[in-house]
């Protein structure tokens, strides 16, 4: 996979969102020294957002040339599969649009799980395409030069009905999902992971499609 994304002008064509800062701050809702962790970071704008927060923020991207061109030093270049974290290192792990590129899917959710503290989120969040590759055109284009190669791209059409039992099978209680529709359609699913095997599990027919 690593190989694929190995593109420095797709590193610099990502723009800034704010929105996601918002999303963070209003799902995850991370105190001043809260670490944090953002995957699929690009270029770590918004690592860039949360460090001035006051939040210990660090990212990472499988493309390489993320960190070459990052605007903060906290940018790991890492595939989500392979975390090179300590068990429990995050109080909150964070994914903005990141998860449907990733083929070993319940590998990344496993290693998320893992580097997630008791009772810290876990915040993914991921396009609402009408068929898959749909929005990565334009990736696609970039990466392969050609917009035929989407499919190659977005590996997984996801929503909500579909992730969230795969993220439970890893370990995680689901807390809710909702449909944004700026400035793309996209799905947000927000869980938790267990404090301790007494913690009441969320059943997962709360989400809202």
């Amino acid at each position: 996979m690593s190989s694929s994304y190995d593109s420095r002008r797709y590193a610099q064509i990502n723009r800034w969102n704010p929105r996601n800062l918002e999303a963070v701050l209003q799902y995850v809702r991370p105190q001043p020294g809260d670490r944090i962790l953002d995957i699929g970071c690009g270029r770590g704008h918004l690592v860039a957002a949360m460090q001035a927060r006051g939040f210990d923020a660090h990212g990472i991207d499988v493309n390489p040339k993320a960190a070459e061109v990052g605007i903060v030093d906290q940018i790991h270049t890492m595939s989500a599969d392979r975390l090179e974290f300590p068990d429990a290192s995050f109080d909150a792990v964070i994914s903005f649009h990141a998860v449907e590129h990733i083929p070993p899917l319940d590998a990344a959710l496993s290693e998320i799980r893992r580097v997630v503290k008791p009772e810290g989120l876990v915040m993914l969040v991921y396009p609402a395409e009408p068929f898959r590759g749909a929005f990565a055109i334009p990736t696609s284009v970039v990466l392969h030069g050609t917009p035929f190669k989407a499919r190659q791209v977005h590996v997984h059409k996801l929503n909500p009905t579909r992730l969230v039992p795969r993220a439970e099978q890893a370990g995680f209680v689901h807390l809710e999902s909702h449909f944004r529709l700026y400035p793309s359609p996209e799905h947000l699913s927000l869980f938790t992971v267990p404090g301790g095997p007494e913690e009441e599990q969320v059943p997962s027919s709360q989400h809202k499609d």
